[in-house]
């Protein structure tokens, strides 16, 4: 298997030098690194530390949440809707939020698993989806606007029923309070977006 990549070079690196932090305790006098490996371990450090924005998706996100689906499958029909339950736990030192959904579509038995990140290297937030209704993974980036304590990711996805097309898509996360939020999923056919589905959050612990 081929590891080399445009970041070997710097990951080697690095890795260097943790290996020397952590030998320099069984050393008298520790190598002292040069302005770019200092260099190197300060952006590595800033881009991997939580900051802000990883407490504030904590303070918002994390827990165990009831949740209330609302889903538009046709516009010219009702929606169906169903509940279902979320927990939502910080994981890798708080850098991402991690979300375990059960519940029901369609009738059927339901799991889902998603991630919310913020991506230092970036600035931008991170949502990532896979459930058991899909063998696809949907991957959207995005902004959190404090003004309006919204969260605005958009991604795309390929569409089962127009053979794979792809489907530009919009997601909003509404947060009223630390104990309710909603996220609301939007879809653009034809070029008309519409909204398809809406989730409202409710904390349960």
């Amino acid at each position: 298997m081929n590891t080399r990549t445009k970041h070997g070079p710097a990951i080697v690196a690095l890795a260097a030098l943790l290996l020397i932090g952590s030998t320099a305790g069984a050393q008298e006098a520790a190598p002292a690194m040069s302005p770019e490996q200092q260099a190197m371990m300060a952006a590595w450090e800033k881009a991997s530390s939580p900051g802000d924005a990883h407490a504030r998706l904590a303070t918002q996100m994390a827990g165990t949440w009831n949740a209330k689906q609302t889903v538009w499958m046709d516009p010219a029909a009702p929606p169906m809707t169903s509940t279902g339950k979320a927990v939502n736990t910080p994981v890798f030192g708080g850098r991402h939020i991690r979300m375990d959904y059960t519940g029901q579509f369609m009738g059927q038995p339901f799991e889902g698993v998603g991630y919310t990140s913020h991506d230092n290297v970036t600035g931008r937030y991170v949502s990532t989806w896979m459930d058991s209704m899909s063998t696809g993974a949907f991957r959207a980036e995005g902004e959190y606007d404090a003004a309006a304590s919204r969260y605005t990711f958009r991604g795309e996805m390929a569409d089962p029923m127009r053979d794979g097309a792809v489907t530009q898509v919009r997601e909003v996360v509404r947060v009223v309070d630390n104990d309710r939020h909603v996220m609301e999923m939007y879809e653009t056919h034809d070029g008309q977006e519409r909204k398809t589905m809406e989730i409202e959050f409710t904390r349960a612990d």
